[in-house]
């Protein structure tokens, strides 16, 4: 009696994948059975930003199967120096989707699943949890704090990097090896680092940062070489200098530690003092009341208010008002306000100043909480008054 025929197994690759991944596939490190692995794994890009970018269009072209992107922003034309998953076309819309179609044109056979919304302590567990890595592009302290503690709830590697200026970073925290808090215990004080729109940014920089971190990814995915657990790479661009700092899990951190004290997510916009984002996901208890709106004064309306007597504190870094201020003002940097507000009358108007807005509008409300009664945000900063031709000077001055 002849016996059933057995059905051939299915191939791992199919034609076209042999053809699209060819060229990695002849690494030993990667094979087929690498590039299946690819094609299987799951992993989730928190930014659809300068570093998800890059992330998020090399992840697809090496065939990782499904790709997550969280961004609840749009598509700004200040983004499109270095966020290079958006076109000029895509203007308005939001990044998940125009992330999203630039993804399937590059390779329309793996899948992208989109969370247009703002990650928080309410969908993070939830959204984290359906992938095997996540890809940290965030640009805030917040979000910093709350993908790290996520992840390590969730016992999922976490790949992070950061830039600014023309200087970038890079790690990766692995489940039981150390994680965000034990390398940066607390946040710094709101204002004292400020973001890429205050301090600008190197699009290239980013590139270069977030093709690291799409390599870290691709390791971690196959299982192969030496990653940057533990160690964290240092990057300056601008005197081309690299280097590598060791670091070790802190047995007393509060999340990773031997006794930890967090458990479950917290509030991360109060944890790194600053106020609650408008319209967040409830995470439970009471509502907050709503923030006063911060007024703004434009720069000719400030002018006419200085001539009036009007007090302005430029809160930047003593190097910024080198190497620009605006004749009359008070140097005040961020860090310094609580301890320095008796310096600032509380019986005139007051202008608040940074470079673009971001900084000062914090400060607005640091000095409302002081008593100050007639505290004004200078919309748009320095940058909004010297592109209308009003006067600034150069060099050292008061602080």
């Amino acid at each position: 009696m002849r016996g059933k025929s057995v059905p051939a197994a299915a191939p791992l690759l199919n034609k076209e994948q042999l053809a699209r991944y060819s060229r990695q596939m002849i690494l030993g490190e990667v094979g087929i059975p690498g590039q299946r692995r690819l094609l299987d794994g799951k992993v989730l890009v928190v930014g659809a930003g300068g570093l998800g970018s890059p992330v998020a269009l090399y992840l697809a072209a090496a065939g990782v199967g499904t790709i997550g992107i969280v961004d609840g922003d749009r598509v700004d034309l200040s983004n499109l120096h270095r966020q290079l998953l958006h076109r000029t076309r895509d203007l308005g819309c939001p990044k998940t989707e125009s992330a999203a179609q630039t993804i399937e044109e590059i390779n329309p056979g793996i899948t992208v699943v989109t969370f247009p919304t703002v990650l928080s302590s309410a969908n993070a567990l939830e959204i984290l949890g359906k992938f095997d890595v996540v890809v940290n592009g965030s640009d805030n302290f917040p979000t910093r704090y709350l993908v790290n503690d996520a992840c390590v709830l969730l016992r999922r590697p976490l790949v992070d990097a950061s830039v600014l200026r023309w200087e970038g970073q890079a790690t990766v925290y692995l489940p039981g090896r150390g994680c965000y808090r034990c390398l940066f215990p607390t946040p710094p004080p709101p204002g004292a680092v400020p973001s890429c729109a205050e301090a600008g940014v190197i699009g290239a920089v980013a590139g270069h940062m977030g093709t690291i971190q799409a390599i870290e990814t691709v390791k971690l995915l196959l299982g192969v070489g030496e990653s940057l657990a533990n160690r964290l790479l240092l990057v300056d661009a601008l005197s081309g200098e690299t280097r590598t700092v060791q670091w070790s899990r802190n047995p007393e951190c509060p999340i990773c530690g031997d006794h930890p004290t967090i458990t479950a997510l917290i509030e991360y916009e109060e944890f790194c003092g600053l106020p609650g984002r408008p319209n967040a996901p409830a995470t439970g208890g009471a509502p907050d009341a709503v923030a006063e709106p911060v007024a703004e004064v434009d720069p000719h309306e400030a002018a006419l208010m200085l001539e009036q007597g009007a007090q302005l504190i430029d809160v930047r870094e003593p190097w910024e008002w080198a190497a620009s201020h605006i004749p009359g003002a008070r140097l005040i940097p961020v860090a310094e306000v609580s301890r320095r507000a008796s310096e600032i009358d509380p019986n005139r108007p007051v202008i608040v100043q940074c470079a673009v807005g971001g900084r000062s509008a914090g400060v607005v409300e640091v000095l409302r909480k002081a008593g100050h009664k007639r505290v004004h945000n200078l919309a748009g900063g320095i940058i909004a008054w010297t592109n209308l031709g009003l006067p600034t000077e150069t060099g050292p001055g008061q602080g």
